[in-house]
Protein backbone atom coordinates (compact mmCIF):
# COMPACT_ATOMS: atom_id res chain seq x y z
CA UNK A 1 0.00 0.00 0.00
CA UNK A 2 2.50 2.60 0.99
CA UNK A 3 3.51 2.73 -2.89
CA UNK A 4 0.18 3.30 -3.76
CA UNK A 5 -0.16 6.91 -1.34
CA UNK A 6 2.11 8.85 -3.99
CA UNK A 7 -0.54 8.26 -6.90
CA UNK A 8 -3.30 8.43 -4.47
CA UNK A 9 -2.78 11.88 -3.45
CA UNK A 10 -1.80 12.63 -7.28
CA UNK A 11 -5.37 11.82 -7.90
CA UNK A 12 -7.22 13.25 -4.96
CA UNK A 13 -5.18 16.48 -5.59
CA UNK A 14 -6.29 16.50 -9.03
CA UNK A 15 -9.74 16.03 -8.12
CA UNK A 16 -9.62 18.53 -6.26
CA UNK A 17 -8.25 21.19 -8.32
CA UNK A 18 -11.38 19.73 -10.57
CA UNK A 19 -13.85 20.82 -8.38
CA UNK A 20 -12.39 24.05 -7.20
CA UNK A 21 -12.35 25.28 -11.07
CA UNK A 22 -15.54 23.90 -11.21
CA UNK A 23 -16.80 25.89 -8.17
CA UNK A 24 -15.43 29.03 -10.17
CA UNK A 25 -12.99 29.72 -6.80
CA UNK A 26 -9.06 30.44 -7.08
CA UNK A 27 -6.63 27.90 -7.33
CA UNK A 28 -5.90 26.28 -3.71
CA UNK A 29 -9.21 27.59 -1.87
CA UNK A 30 -10.07 24.39 -0.87
CA UNK A 31 -6.38 22.77 1.19
CA UNK A 32 -6.37 18.65 2.04
CA UNK A 33 -6.00 17.50 5.08
CA UNK A 34 -4.38 13.98 4.92
CA UNK A 35 -6.38 12.04 7.97
CA UNK A 36 -3.40 9.52 8.98
CA UNK A 37 -5.47 8.03 11.61
CA UNK A 38 -4.74 4.08 12.20
CA UNK A 39 -1.90 4.38 9.56
CA UNK A 40 1.77 3.61 10.63
CA UNK A 41 4.01 6.40 11.03
CA UNK A 42 5.30 4.56 7.41
CA UNK A 43 2.56 6.05 5.68
CA UNK A 44 2.94 8.95 6.79
CA UNK A 45 6.37 9.05 5.85
CA UNK A 46 4.73 8.03 2.04
CA UNK A 47 2.77 10.58 2.22
CA UNK A 48 5.35 13.63 2.96
CA UNK A 49 7.50 12.15 0.83
CA UNK A 50 5.11 13.15 -1.79
CA UNK A 51 4.44 16.43 -1.27
CA UNK A 52 1.95 16.23 1.87
CA UNK A 53 2.08 18.67 4.70
CA UNK A 54 -1.19 18.87 6.44
CA UNK A 55 -2.33 15.61 8.48
CA UNK A 56 -5.43 15.21 10.71
CA UNK A 57 -5.46 12.62 13.44
CA UNK A 58 -8.62 11.67 15.44
CA UNK A 59 -6.77 10.38 18.87
CA UNK A 60 -4.27 12.69 20.62
CA UNK A 61 -2.54 9.77 21.77
CA UNK A 62 -1.86 8.34 18.51
CA UNK A 63 -1.16 11.78 17.21
CA UNK A 64 2.08 12.11 19.95
CA UNK A 65 3.38 8.63 18.84
CA UNK A 66 3.86 9.75 15.47
CA UNK A 67 4.08 13.33 14.94
CA UNK A 68 6.78 14.63 17.05
CA UNK A 69 10.01 12.73 15.47
CA UNK A 70 8.27 13.57 12.00
CA UNK A 71 7.98 17.79 12.59
CA UNK A 72 12.15 17.18 13.42
CA UNK A 73 12.75 16.56 9.83
CA UNK A 74 9.62 17.63 8.26
CA UNK A 75 9.43 21.74 10.31
CA UNK A 76 6.69 22.32 7.87
CA UNK A 77 4.23 19.85 8.51
CA UNK A 78 1.16 20.75 10.37
CA UNK A 79 -1.38 18.82 12.40
CA UNK A 80 -4.97 19.14 12.69
CA UNK A 81 -6.72 17.13 15.69
CA UNK A 82 -10.21 15.79 14.07
CA UNK A 83 -11.71 13.56 16.58
CA UNK A 84 -13.47 13.80 19.56
CA UNK A 85 -11.37 15.77 22.51
CA UNK A 86 -11.67 15.07 25.94
CA UNK A 87 -10.94 17.83 28.70
CA UNK A 88 -8.38 15.69 30.20
CA UNK A 89 -6.41 16.15 27.13
CA UNK A 90 -6.52 19.13 25.72
CA UNK A 91 -3.27 20.05 27.28
CA UNK A 92 -1.35 17.37 25.10
CA UNK A 93 -3.44 18.07 22.58
CA UNK A 94 -2.22 22.52 22.23
CA UNK A 95 0.90 21.04 22.72
CA UNK A 96 0.82 19.01 19.69
CA UNK A 97 -0.97 20.55 16.97
CA UNK A 98 -1.53 23.43 14.97
CA UNK A 99 -5.49 23.31 14.91
CA UNK A 100 -7.74 21.37 16.49
CA UNK A 101 -11.50 21.02 14.78
CA UNK A 102 -13.19 19.50 17.23
CA UNK A 103 -14.09 22.19 19.70
CA UNK A 104 -18.46 21.73 21.16
CA UNK A 105 -18.67 22.54 24.38
CA UNK A 106 -18.45 25.27 27.21
CA UNK A 107 -16.55 22.45 29.68
CA UNK A 108 -13.87 22.03 26.51
CA UNK A 109 -13.91 25.57 25.57
CA UNK A 110 -12.54 26.22 29.64
CA UNK A 111 -10.18 23.68 29.21
CA UNK A 112 -8.48 24.67 25.93
CA UNK A 113 -8.21 28.39 27.24
CA UNK A 114 -6.36 27.05 30.13
CA UNK A 115 -4.29 24.86 28.56
CA UNK A 116 -3.04 27.36 26.41
CA UNK A 117 -1.64 30.04 29.11
CA UNK A 118 0.16 26.78 30.78
CA UNK A 119 1.93 25.70 27.55
CA UNK A 120 2.15 29.09 25.69
CA UNK A 121 0.78 27.92 22.53
CA UNK A 122 -2.30 29.17 20.90
CA UNK A 123 -3.12 26.52 18.07
CA UNK A 124 -6.11 27.65 16.02
CA UNK A 125 -9.52 26.03 17.04
CA UNK A 126 -12.60 25.00 14.57
CA UNK A 127 -16.15 24.63 16.56
CA UNK A 128 -17.51 21.50 15.65
CA UNK A 129 -21.44 21.74 14.55
CA UNK A 130 -23.63 18.57 14.47
CA UNK A 131 -25.51 20.02 11.82
CA UNK A 132 -28.07 16.99 11.64
CA UNK A 133 -28.05 16.95 15.48
CA UNK A 134 -27.46 13.33 15.95
CA UNK A 135 -27.69 12.25 19.05
CA UNK A 136 -24.31 9.45 18.78
CA UNK A 137 -22.50 12.57 17.24
CA UNK A 138 -20.15 14.98 18.85
CA UNK A 139 -20.75 18.41 17.77
CA UNK A 140 -22.55 21.77 19.47
CA UNK A 141 -26.30 21.78 18.23
CA UNK A 142 -26.99 24.46 15.29
CA UNK A 143 -29.22 26.40 17.65
CA UNK A 144 -26.66 26.82 20.37
CA UNK A 145 -23.83 27.30 17.67
CA UNK A 146 -24.41 31.68 17.57
CA UNK A 147 -24.05 31.91 21.70
CA UNK A 148 -21.24 29.23 21.54
CA UNK A 149 -19.00 31.12 19.10
CA UNK A 150 -19.73 34.19 21.02
CA UNK A 151 -18.61 32.41 24.31
CA UNK A 152 -15.58 30.76 23.29
CA UNK A 153 -14.32 33.95 21.15
CA UNK A 154 -15.51 36.56 23.81
CA UNK A 155 -15.55 34.92 27.10
CA UNK A 156 -12.52 32.45 26.88
CA UNK A 157 -10.63 34.77 24.00
CA UNK A 158 -10.07 31.75 22.00
CA UNK A 159 -9.04 31.62 18.78
CA UNK A 160 -11.41 29.94 16.75
CA UNK A 161 -11.05 30.60 13.00
CA UNK A 162 -13.70 28.29 11.44
CA UNK A 163 -16.11 25.69 11.68
CA UNK A 164 -16.20 21.84 10.52
CA UNK A 165 -19.19 19.01 10.55
CA UNK A 166 -19.66 15.46 9.64
CA UNK A 167 -23.21 15.46 8.00
CA UNK A 168 -25.30 12.67 8.50
CA UNK A 169 -24.16 9.29 6.49
CA UNK A 170 -27.32 8.27 4.87
CA UNK A 171 -28.72 11.90 3.82
CA UNK A 172 -27.59 14.50 0.70
CA UNK A 173 -24.40 16.46 3.13
CA UNK A 174 -25.48 20.07 0.59
CA UNK A 175 -27.77 21.29 2.84
CA UNK A 176 -25.46 20.40 6.01
CA UNK A 177 -22.67 22.40 4.06
CA UNK A 178 -25.01 25.36 3.20
CA UNK A 179 -25.76 25.40 6.92
CA UNK A 180 -22.13 25.44 8.30
CA UNK A 181 -21.28 27.70 5.34
CA UNK A 182 -23.80 30.44 6.70
CA UNK A 183 -22.84 30.29 10.19
CA UNK A 184 -19.44 30.49 9.23
CA UNK A 185 -20.23 33.71 6.92
CA UNK A 186 -22.58 35.14 10.04
CA UNK A 187 -19.64 34.95 12.34
CA UNK A 188 -17.08 36.18 9.89
CA UNK A 189 -14.85 32.86 10.52
CA UNK A 190 -12.95 32.32 7.19
CA UNK A 191 -11.95 28.24 7.87
CA UNK A 192 -14.66 25.81 6.91
CA UNK A 193 -13.26 22.41 7.10
CA UNK A 194 -16.39 20.18 5.55
CA UNK A 195 -15.86 17.22 3.03
CA UNK A 196 -14.07 13.66 3.23
CA UNK A 197 -13.13 10.85 0.69
CA UNK A 198 -17.16 10.72 -0.47
CA UNK A 199 -18.39 14.19 -0.27
CA UNK A 200 -15.62 16.23 -0.75
CA UNK A 201 -16.17 17.55 -4.00
CA UNK A 202 -19.61 19.07 -2.86
CA UNK A 203 -18.03 19.96 -0.02
CA UNK A 204 -16.12 22.58 -1.96
CA UNK A 205 -19.30 23.53 -4.06
CA UNK A 206 -20.20 24.96 -0.81
CA UNK A 207 -17.23 26.87 0.22
CA UNK A 208 -15.08 24.68 1.94
CA UNK A 209 -11.30 25.67 2.45
CA UNK A 210 -10.36 22.20 4.18
CA UNK A 211 -11.38 18.77 2.64
CA UNK A 212 -10.48 15.37 4.79
CA UNK A 213 -9.71 12.58 3.13
CA UNK A 214 -8.40 9.58 4.67
CA UNK A 215 -9.27 6.15 2.89
CA UNK A 216 -8.81 7.66 -0.54
CA UNK A 217 -5.05 8.09 0.21
CA UNK A 218 -4.29 5.84 2.89
CA UNK A 219 -6.49 2.81 2.08
CA UNK A 220 -9.17 0.91 4.12
CA UNK A 221 -8.54 1.45 8.01
CA UNK A 222 -7.32 -1.16 10.34
CA UNK A 223 -10.12 -2.17 12.84
CA UNK A 224 -9.59 -0.39 16.48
Amino acid sequence: MLEDIAANLTRIRARIEAATQEAGRPHGAAQLVAVSKTNPVEAVEAALAAGQRLFGENRVQEAAAKFPALRASHPDLRLHIIGPLQTNKARDAVRLADVIETLDRPKLALALAEAMQKEGRRPELLIQVNTGAEPQKAGILPAEADAFITLCRTTHGLPVTGLMCIPPAEEDPGPHFTLLAELARRHGLPILSMGMSGDFEAAIRHGATHVRVGSAIFGARAAT
